[in-house]
């Protein structure tokens, strides 16, 4: 099943996401996350680290450094979605919601020891990512014999084919309900061991005027280490480098006017100052992931394109950890924020 998005041959399947603002009400304890469309599925609970917001965190002392390495001085934010020129198949990472009675597969994967090795709702017309990359996600809003209720499923390098034979390099399982991280050292279906679909710019979400979590994007240099939250690293043998986790929120003195930037390209811009981008893979420099959907326009993207990355500064968002196993963050405003992370300083950016 797809949500709010028109459908179009398995080459090419278009999905966007819609979050509402975070709610209030709590399930088994816990305050639930904005919801993807066409479930009760939340992306995360409303405290966890993705959905919250990093507008008063310090700068982090490496910031300067990891800056230089990724060619700051001389680059802009590329958005790694939007027309493709072929309309039934735009560029970006295409989702879905898995249909009822959906008969689940097992995958033989590359990595194996790293990955979630449980059938997968993956299926002949599961959409997959164009390019070398592959990567397919789906959302199960109903509960399986092998997985609960509101589980991201998200495959790498993956490859379908019937009678059980389909193959991925790796695989990972997220409970939407939950703030768990997978296990320490071990990959997803990108490199940080993150998930995806939670931090991509999705049409929905931006037609609301209302993005409230950090995106991810890429790096061509990445460390040999990684930071909460992340979970894996591939990187290089170079501290100058930034490492898988970093978090990167824009100055908020930096604006662009409304004749170059419509009310869609401020709404990018207001998360990037609030909640901010995340490094969540190897690649080209400043690039910043999205759904694939065919509504968006070539404005709404090349705008995006007038970003200069030395506007950005590294944070430090290690006080917000309150387990490394779990993805729940301590939230501004509240006593604990405060008494950890401490009010907004002259450490803490623009």
């Amino acid at each position: 099943m797809v949500i709010g998005l028109v459908l179009v041959a398995a080459q090419g399947i278009s999905n966007a996401t819609t979050r509402s603002n975070p709610l209030s009400t709590r399930a088994s304890a816990r305050v639930v996350g904005p919801t993807f469309p066409g479930t009760n599925c939340p992306a995360f609970p409303a405290d966890n680290v993705w959905n919250t917001p990093i507008t008063t965190l310090p700068v982090d002392v490496n910031s300067a450094t990891w800056l230089a390495s990724m060619s700051s001085a001389r680059t802009y934010l590329h958005p790694d979605y939007g027309p493709s020129g072929n309309p039934r198949s735009p560029y970006g990472i295409p989702w879905m919601v898995v249909r009822k009675n959906t008969v689940f597969t097992h995958l033989t994967f590359q990595y194996a020891s790293e990955s979630n090795r449980r059938p997968y709702p993956l299926t002949a017309s599961t959409p997959i990512e164009g390019g070398s990359d592959r990567h397919a996600l789906m959302v199960d809003p109903y509960r399986s014999a092998s997985s609960a209720s509101c589980t991201l499923f998200e495959t790498y390098d993956t490859y379908y084919h019937a009678a059980g034979r389909s193959t991925a390099g790796s695989g990972a399982m997220w409970n939407l309900r939950s703030n768990s991280l997978r296990p320490a050292g071990f990959t997803s279906a990108d490199a940080a061991g993150l998930p995806i679909l939670p931090g991509l710019v999705n049409f929905n979400e931006v037609a609301a005027h209302a993005m409230n979590h950090a995106i991810r994007f890429t790096a061509d240099c990445t460390q040999e280490s990684y930071l909460w939250p992340a979970r894996h690293e591939a990187g290089q043998n170079n501290t100058s480098c930034p490492p898988m986790g970093a978090r990167f929120r824009l100055n908020t003195s930096f604006t662009l006017p409304a004749s170059q930037c419509s009310a869609f390209c401020q709404t990018v811009l207001a998360t990037m100052k609030t909640y901010g981008l995340i490094l969540a893979d190897n690649g080209s420099n400043w690039y910043f992931q999205g759904t694939a959907d065919t509504r968006w326009t070539y404005t709404e993207v090349d705008q995006l394109k007038a970003i200069p990355a030395n506007q950005f500064v590294a944070v430090d968002e290690s006080c917000l950890m309150i387990n490394p196993n779990s993805g729940q963050a301590l939230q501004p405003g509240s006593t604990a924020y405060q008494a950890k992370c401490g009010p907004i300083s002259s450490t803490s950016g623009t």
